[in-house]
């Protein structure tokens, strides 16, 4: 169902967006830039894996939009990262896809005309977590986001990028690749500590998507300084036992 839901929305987005008019902060190589497959109950992340490899056969086969597999599913170990394969944006497909090393592991090494290419992969529960500055002035945002950040020297399993808000504030955009080593306190008041250094402060912060409960309630113990906290004591999750 996960399956052919994702291929009804991967068609859609291939029909109404053209990428040769796109424009936008966030980096992308596609109108559907990135198709995760996370398993959250009773399914193993090798079934994930294999479900993965059959959505992209799928979207290359019924869409003609090539496909790269990323994290879990990645076929070497250059595609881990979606960093990696991002790079050079839809804007470089075209060079990218003549580099025999970067042919698609789906499809011919040709980017659709309008939709780009696409990435599929499975991977474990992402936080996507944005913190918008009190300034305005973006290169604070990367100057911090280089000090969050794990390829940088910064937290372990944390990708950040400084950008600007729809607001028009600076902001730290990070995904926390696994919060049981990356709590979302710890990315909060790392990005807090640096924003100080450069006279400025956290205005605000959101979730985008979904966030496991596990996680919110880490940062519950944490700023509560609860003793003793145990997930069980939340009333949702007993339920669900």
């Amino acid at each position: 169902a996960v399956r052919a839901a994702a291929l009804a929305a991967a068609g859609r987005a291939v029909e109404l967006i053209d990428m040769n008019r796109h424009r936008g902060e966030h980096p992308r190589l596609g109108a559907v830039d990135v198709i995760p497959l996370v398993p959250v109950a009773g399914l193993s992340m090798e079934e994930c894996v294999a479900a993965a490899h059959a959505l992209g056969r799928e979207i290359w086969e019924r869409l003609r939009v090539p496909v790269y597999f990323y994290a879990e599913a990645a076929t070497r170990a250059e595609r881990r990262r979606l960093p990696d394969i991002r790079k050079g944006e839809y804007e470089g497909l075209k060079g990218k896809l003549a580099e025999p090393a970067w042919a698609p592991d789906v499809g011919d090494p040709v980017a659709h005309p309008t939709a780009g290419v696409t990435v599929v992969g499975a991977r474990r529960p992402l936080i996507a977590y944005n913190i918008n500055l009190t300034t305005a002035d973006v290169e604070v945002a990367r100057r911090i986001a280089r000090a969050v950040r794990e390829s940088t020297g910064g937290l372990v399993n944390v990708q950040a990028m400084g950008v600007k808000a729809a607001s028009g504030q600076a902001q730290v955009s990070m995904n926390l690749l696994d919060h049981t080593r990356t709590p979302v306190h710890r990315a909060f008041e790392l990005v807090r500590v640096e924003a100080a250094r450069h006279g400025a402060d956290i205005l605000e912060s959101e979730i985008v998507g979904l966030i496991p409960l596990d996680a919110v309630a880490d940062v519950a113990r944490f700023y509560l300084r609860l003793r003793g906290f145990d997930r069980a004591q939340i009333l949702e999750a007993k339920l669900m036992e």
